[in-house]
């Protein structure tokens, strides 16, 4: 196909995106950090890469493309760097026409990988739109806060949809993990500043861990209080800990507490013990649908995948599970 050539030469411009492009970015949405940008640049270079377009579509094959393409909206979010490139990725390739609605906190680098992938296949030109509104597609792929999920869902309700709420990444210890792996496990919380849904925001562990271990790894990424929005986060949930008051470790610029939430602010980290594993099964089971991924020492816990990887989805590991080149596909 076509198409995943020109994707697979995309992937070998995207390292090479200027550093005034990278910039402008950041200015635009200081959490965008150049460091951030390239992290997220890597990981798309790494979908690009034509052995892993392919093996992503070879169940595909008869079906690619579309024989009734359609005019697919897909509204982004804007909480990290390119994080509706899949999307962008997945409607395109699939043939149908995509209309993308960008999110304000992210209006730099997109456009500048589209025209280079135009320049690359100039014909997509025809079956690529942006927009401010939506109303006009026959399906729509969007990902928002759960309270926008809900309006999502309701104005959509007459339409094809596939609409994404808030999810969040947990980590499970096991007590028995080196310096080295809690660094890793410190890649799946910082990085981004934990805005994503595979960022870490939780860490189960065993009835009376020890944290100190933890925080002499972590404090690799204790550059993060230099970053003025993550620590003006840190400093007011210190205040309302410090007010309530919250029992709480603090090292300086991540704050830990006891916590029965998944989801936990900027510059927090919640914890929970468990004291077996059948335990910690249920305790998951009850909060599955809020969980995107999940990492552990080598992967050691079913399902989940190794401290440091969480950031680095496969084109086959879909948001929330739901395979959206099937949704594409049966529209």
């Amino acid at each position: 196909m076509q198409i995943i050539e020109s994707f697979s030469e995309l992937g070998n411009h995207i390292s090479q995106i200027p550093a005034e492009v990278k910039l402008k970015a950041y200015l635009h949405n200081a959490w965008f950090s150049v460091e951030n940008i390239e992290k997220a640049l890597k990981g798309i270079e790494i979908y690009l890469q034509k052995e892993n377009l392919q093996k992503w579509l070879a169940p595909y094959q008869n079906r690619l493309p579309t024989q009734a393409p359609k005019k697919v909206a897909v509204v982004m979010a804007g909480n990290i760097p390119l994080v509706g490139f899949h999307d962008f990725l997945s409607v395109l390739i699939s043939g149908h026409t995509l209309m993308a609605r960008m999110s304000s906190d992210d209006k730099v680098l997109l456009p500048y990988i589209t025209q280079k992938l135009l320049e690359i296949q100039p014909d997509l030109d025809k079956r690529l739109v942006f927009v401010e509104k939506v109303n006009e597609a026959d399906a729509i792929i969007a990902t928002g806060s759960d309270n926008t999920a809900l309006h999502f869902e309701y104005y959509f309700r007459n339409k094809p949809h596939l609409i994404r709420k808030n999810r969040v990444s947990i980590a499970i210890l096991n007590g028995k993990e080196t310096r080295d792996e809690l660094e890793n496990l410190g890649e799946d919380i910082f990085t981004y500043f934990g805005l994503g849904c595979r960022n870490v925001s939780k860490i189960f562990v065993p009835v009376g861990y020890n944290f100190e271990l933890f925080f002499q790894a972590i404090e690799k990424f204790a550059g993060v209080r230099n970053h003025h929005k993550y620590f003006n986060n840190y400093e007011y949930n210190k205040a309302v800990y410090l007010l309530r008051p919250v029992k709480h470790l603090d090292n300086g610029f991540l704050l830990l507490s006891q916590n029965e939430e998944m989801a936990s602010p900027v510059a927090c980290l919640y914890y929970d013990f468990y004291a077996n594993e059948e335990e910690l099964k249920q305790k998951l089971n009850l909060q599955k649908h809020k969980i995107q991924c999940v990492v552990s020492q080598n992967a050691w816990w079913k399902g989940s995948i190794p401290f440091g990887k969480a950031q680095y989805p496969e084109l086959w590991d879909y948001a929330d599970g739901v395979n959206t080149l099937d949704f594409l596909l049966n529209l």
